[in-house]
């Protein structure tokens, strides 16, 4: 018997796999993101010279611990949105938005990756989280319960995973007391 969209279940291997490909994900970022941006933070300066020295200064002002606090923060929102994918069967708004981000994300370092002419921090684990998250996509689908995705979504998704990003380093400064 062939099962018709909407007879399938929706798993813990969809929702809560959310969480547990992003902390991969993560683990990668932890292990590599400062001793990369100390090592190519120079030649990034040079290679990119239209990028605003500001925003150089910044992200070479994020050390280990900001970093690490930052992706803790993180942890909580991609947790939520998980814990709600997998309390809704996966009908959850907030955690179909954090999948496409999560998503986007990935060719966004796959995209870094390729402008940096060689590995940057996230690259290397990128490869996985956007055939996951096509393969949830696709769950979701066959479940009957995936929202329509339109090309503002998917703008939508870069803003929640650009706001998160922000608003994780901000309460990683305050706690850390590096910030104002």
């Amino acid at each position: 018997m062939v099962n018709s969209p909407g007879d399938e279940k929706v798993g813990a291997a969809v929702t809560l796999g959310l969480l547990a490909a992003w902390a991969l994900h993560d683990a990668e970022e932890l292990a590599t993101v400062s001793g990369w941006w100390r090592r190519e933070l120079p030649a990034l300066r040079e290679r990119f010279p239209a990028v605003p020295q500001a925003v150089w200064r910044r992200a070479g002002s994020v050390d280990g611990r900001e970093f690490a606090v930052a992706v803790g923060a993180m942890a909580a929102v991609v947790a939520a949105a998980s814990a709600a994918g997998r309390l809704t069967g996966g009908r959850s708004a907030a955690y179909q938005t954090a999948l496409n981000a999560f998503g986007l994300h990935g060719l966004v370092h796959l995209a870094q990756a390729a402008a940096a002419r060689g590995y940057t921090p996230g690259s290397a684990t990128s490869p996985l989280v956007v055939p996951f998250t096509l393969w949830a996509r696709h769950r979701l689908r066959r479940a009957g319960v995936l929202r329509a995705t339109r090309p503002r979504d998917l703008a939508v998704g870069l803003g929640f995973a650009g706001a998160a990003t922000v608003g994780a380093h901000a309460v990683a400064r305050r706690l850390t007391g590096r910030g104002a």
